[in-house]
C-alpha cells in the first residue's frame, strides 16, 4: 500500500473536535457529587463500523466527561435520509439535541440560513484545533469567515472497488486502474463480452450521485470539476455534456434493479462474482469487506480519470442553537476532536483522523495509505455527501438522475443539474 492508493486505496476522516472548559478537569464533579446531565447526540450511526466508531467515541467522552451523561440518540436507516428528517422536524419544533450530525460544508448552509447552529470558530482557536487540522479541511469547512461544526473523520467518495475473479475472465488486471473513463468502458465491454451480465454493480439514490460526480471529475480534472460547485464551471458547457454521455454508456453496464437497492446489495454481487466492479466509499472496508483479504478477494483504485485526487467527504458535529446543555455539547465536542477520541473512533470507523499530528502507526496499512493520500493529494468535494452543495440542492440532484436512470435523456439531466445548482 505504499503506493496510496494507486493498487489499493486511501480511506479517511477527521474526527471532530473541541469543547469548552467545562469539560476541563471536570473529574469527578470536584465536590464529590454524582449528580450528571444528559448530553444528547444525534447520529445516524445506528450500525457495523458507525456504530463501533460511535462506541470508541462514547468511551472516551466518558472518561474525559464525568460530568455529562451521553444519551444516543441515533436514527437508522436512508443512509442518513431517515435521521436528517426526523431531525427536521425537531429543529422546526424548537427542540434541538445537544448535538447533531451532519455532513461538513455546503450541506451546512441550510442550518445556517435558518440560525440553528452556531459559530464555532472561537473553539478552533481555543483548543488548537486551527493548527491541528490541515488549512485545506478548514478552507472546505469555511463559510463566510465562519466554522459551523467539528469533523469527526474524513472518507474518500471517488473509489472504485473489484473483483479479480471476475476480471480474469475479460483478461483485466484488477490491480491497475483505468487511466480514463473510456478505457473503463472498454473494459467493461471486455466483461460484457464474457458473458458477466451486469459488470458495473449500482444501487439508487446517493450511489448514482457518487458515481456521475465520478465521470465528471475523470473527466473535468479536480480545478474544473470544483468549479461545478462554486460557479466557475458552467454545467451547460460542452465538456459537461461529454462526460454525461460517458456516464450514460456506464449505466448500460449496469444491473438492471439498480432502483430498487441500496449500496450494500450492489457491493455483494461483486462479492459473489455477479459483477466485476461497484464505486462506493472507503466505509466499504471497514463494514463490508473487514473479512476479506486486499488484492486477494478484492482490489481497490481511484476511480478512472482521478489518480491523485481525493474526493472527500466528512462527518462532523454542530453546536445547536439554544441546544440542550451546550456545555456538554462542547464538552462531546472536544472528545471528538482530541488525538484520543479520534484514534477511537477512526480505528473503529475505517475512516482516517482529520489531525495532522495522528501516527500512521496507530493505523492498518489500508488507512496508513489514506492518509498519505490525504496529505499529499488535490481535494475535491462530493455534493452527494455535502460538502459541495446544500441539502436543498442536492435533492434536486437526486430527482434528476433518478428521472435520467429510467429515461436516459442526457439534455435534460444536464438541464436539472445546473437548475439545481442556482438554488439556494
Amino acid at each position: 500500500m505504499r503506493g496510496g492508493l494507486s493498487k489499493t486505496f486511501a480511506v479517511l476522516s477527521a474526527a471532530g473536535l473541541l469543547a469548552v472548559s467545562a469539560c476541563g478537569n471536570s473529574g469527578d464533579g470536584g465536590s464529590g457529587d454524582t449528580a450528571s446531565k444528559d448530553v444528547t447526540v444525534f447520529t445516524w450511526w445506528a450500525d457495523g463500523g458507525e456504530k463501533a466508531g460511535l462506541d470508541g467515541l462514547v468511551s472516551v467522552f466518558n472518561t474525559d466527561c464525568k460530568d455529562y451523561k451521553f444519551v444516543n440518540s441515533a436514527v437508522a436507516g436512508g443512509a442518513g435520509s431517515n435521521a436528517k428528517q426526523v431531525l427536521a422536524n425537531d429543529l422546526q419544533a424548537g427542540k434541538p439535541p445537544s448535538t447533531f450530525q451532519a455532513h461538513a460544508g455546503a450541506e451546512l448552509k441550510d442550518y445556517i440560513n435558518a440560525g440553528q447552529v452556531d459559530d464555532v470558530s472561537g473553539l478552533y482557536k481555543d483548543y488548537g484545533l486551527d493548527t491541528a487540522f490541515p488549512k485545506n479541511l478548514i478552507d472546505q469547512l469555511t463559510v463566510d469567515g465562519k466554522i459551523y461544526s467539528i469533523p469527526a473523520n474524513v472518507h474518500r467518495a471517488n473509489v472504485v472497488w473489484t473483483n479479480p475473479t471476475v476480471l480474469k475472465k475479460g483478461s483485466i488486471d484488477a490491480t491497475k486502474a483505468p487511466a480514463t473513463v473510456d478505457a473503463w468502458i472498454a473494459d467493461l465491454t471486455k466483461l460484457k463480452n464474457a458473458g458477466v451480465k451486469a459488470p458495473l454493480a449500482i444501487s439508487k439514490g446517493f450511489a448514482q450521485e457518487m458515481l456521475v460526480e465520478a465521470v465528471l471529475l475523470g473527466e473535468l480534472g479536480t480545478d474544473t470539476f470544483n468549479g461545478l460547485w462554486d460557479g466557475k464551471t458552467d454545467w451547460a458547457g460542452a465538456n459537461v455534456t461529454a462526460a454525461l454521455n460517458k456516464y450514460k454508456t456506464l449505466l448500460s453496464f449496469t444491473n438492471v434493479d439498480r432502483e430498487s437497492i441500496d449500496w450494500p446489495d450492489a457491493l455483494q454481487y461483486v462479492n459473489k462474482g455477479q459483477a466485476g466492479y461497484t464505486l462506493m466509499g472507503d466505509w466499504v472496508a471497514a463494514q463490508q469487506l473487514a473479512d476479506k483479504v486486499p488484492d486477494t478477494a478484492y482490489t481497490y483504485w481511484p476511480s478512472p480519470g482521478t489518480a491523485g485526487t481525493f474526493q472527500f467527504l466528512s462527518d462532523s458535529f454542530t453546536l445547536p442553537t439554544n441546544g440542550a446543555d451546550p456545555d456538554g455539547a462542547k464538552c462531546w465536542l472536544k472528545t471528538v476532536g482530541s488525538a484520543e477520541g479520534q484514534k477511537a473512533f477512526n480505528t473503529k470507523k475505517g475512516s482516517i483522523p482529520a489531525r495532522s499530528d495522528a501516527n500512521p502507526a496507530d493505523y492498518p496499512k489500508y488507512q496508513q495509505a489514506a492518509m498519505a493520500d490525504w496529505k499529499k493529494d488535490k481535494i475535491a468535494p462530493s455534493c452527494a455527501h455535502g460538502s459541495a452543495c446544500s441539502a436543498g440542492q442536492n435533492n434536486d440532484i437526486l430527482s434528476a438522475l433518478s428521472q435520467f436512470s429510467g429515461a436516459q435523456d442526457v439534455a435534460k439531466l444536464q438541464t436539472g443539474l445546473g437548475a439545481a445548482m442556482k438554488t439556494s
